[in-house]
């Protein structure tokens, strides 16, 4: 029933792209009806199709077809329906402060055991935050190179061009002054995600130096936050197929089909982004620190692929650590270094996030100097520690992060309909960075083991029965 379903559904799409493309071409004479209706009928037997599998995947790739036709077909309702993506917008917005919050003082006071642990941890983060500091680079180069947000037109009342050029000449000093906060109740309410941080890295240095059984307690309730905070996302992302149809119907009756080209200029340009991360940076990184490169690839290859199918770096966490154990790590090396990789080592969600950030400020016309974008890009290579696990948890972060710059929203609800294509690559980039770097840590540390040789992790137990 599935094939079937899937055959009549692929029949449906191309019947439909052909009636469109004669009738829109005028090659054929055809009622506008014709066309209306076949796309609707192969929605329909889309719907069908996805509506007995539990992907969230799924459903906002039907919703954002479904958005961008009725966009076009009726423009008139279309606009009516911007209320679904401002809704889910206000639901995103409720996530921020306690998630940042959490995430990252279990990410520091969680390790107020690195004076135990010493050098290796010292290289550990050393090493993190050169990568990463690449990868804000080689997005920010890319994004500025391809120029993928520039060209959209601003849709009337999506934002405020004089308050954003008023907001723009700011003093160094108000600058620094506006990062730190004089109330974190004020800085939550206006949705100041900097100040937010900065109080979090405060309060976890401060955590981590009392006592035990103090520090026990707090951080016990700071998980238990952080855990709650990633299902409360995940509620919420379930009224994200609602947002992104709402989004894209509204966009496309408001501005026509423009925008969509840059959202595919976009994935492009983050595709070619994140390759060119991977053979400029951690190729040449690899080579430096003499990986047995063949071994090495073989061994990521499962774990990766988990990653970049589920996109969650955590569904690819055990496989991972098995995979590198198996390749000469030692376990207590591959025990430090990739449980806190997964909080300061995001190469992909970085790269990714300097994109989707200065595209913002491209969409939206709001010229931002070289230095702008780089405390943008800064503040969210901060604030996106510790989500690594979350499908689609960047998005969260990055919300927040532009409405904090004075950037409208209705850029990032663009991102939001190709955000599954590009979770996919940048999810698959972190764990493959992480991969490299506790194999980096222990060449560092002069406890790599070349002639290794583990266990077998891709061969089934009959393999193994059999010898």
């Amino acid at each position: 029933m599935k094939s079937r379903a899937t055959q009549l559904l692929l029949f449906l799409l191309i019947a439909a792209g052909i009636l469109t493309f004669l009738h829109e071409k005028h090659l054929v004479a055809l009622p506008a009806a014709l066309p209306l209706a076949a796309r609707w009928l192969a929605l329909l037997v889309a719907a069908w199709v996805v509506a007995p599998r539990r992907s969230l995947t799924l459903w906002i790739v039907l919703s954002m077809f479904v958005g961008i036709e009725l966009g076009n077909d009726a423009p008139g309702v279309a606009m009516h329906l911007k209320v679904l993506s401002d809704i889910f917008l206000r639901l995103v917005k409720t996530i921020i402060a306690p998630l940042v919050f959490a995430t990252l003082v279990v990410g520091i006071a969680g390790h107020a055991d690195l004076k135990q642990v010493g050098r290796m941890g010292l290289k550990a983060l050393i090493y993190f935050e050169v990568v990463t500091t690449f990868a804000l680079f080689i997005g920010l180069a890319a994004i500025n190179l391809t120029k993928a947000g520039m060209g959209i037109t601003l849709p009337a009342g999506a934002a405020q061009p004089d308050k954003l050029a008023a907001a723009a000449p700011q003093k160094a000093a108000d600058i620094i002054l506006h990062i730190f906060p004089e109330n974190i109740a004020k800085s939550i309410a206006e949705g100041q995600v900097l100040q937010v941080v900065i109080f979090a890295l405060i309060f976890a240095i401060g955590l981590a130096l009392t006592p035990e059984h103090h520090r026990k307690a707090m951080l016990g309730w700071c998980e238990s936050l952080s855990e709650v905070m990633f299902k409360f996302t995940n509620v919420v992302m379930y009224f994200a197929p609602l947002g992104v149809g709402g989004a894209l119907a509204y966009t496309v009756g408001n501005m026509g089909f423009g925008p969509l080209k840059n959202a595919v200029e976009l994935l492009f340009t983050l595709y070619g982004a994140l390759a060119a991360f991977v053979l400029l940076i951690l190729v040449p990184v690899a080579l430096l620190a003499r990986v047995p490169l063949r071994r090495f690839v073989q061994a990521v290859a499962e774990p990766v692929s988990i990653a970049f199918a589920t996109t969650s770096s955590e569904a690819a966490l055990p496989r991972a650590m098995e995979a590198m154990e198996s390749i000469g790590v030692p376990r207590r090396v591959v025990a430090f270094v990739m449980p806190t990789g997964y909080s300061f080592n995001l190469d992909g969600t970085t790269l990714y996030l300097s994109l989707a950030a200065v595209f913002v400020a491209q969409a939206a016309g709001v010229p931002f100097s070289f230095g702008q974008q780089l405390l943008m890009v800064f503040t969210l290579m901060l604030t996106s520690k510790g989500v690594a696990g979350v499908p689609r948890a960047s998005l969260v972060i990055l919300l927040a992060t532009v409405a904090s710059f004075g950037l409208p929203a209705w850029p990032v609800f663009i991102i939001l309909g190709i955000d599954a294509l590009m979770d996919m690559a940048r999810t698959a980039v972190n764990v493959l960075g992480n991969c490299l770097a506790s194999v980096v840590v222990a060449r560092w540390e002069g406890e790599f083991i070349d002639d290794y040789q583990g266990p077998d992790l891709t061969a089934t137990p009959v393999d193994a029965l059999l010898g």
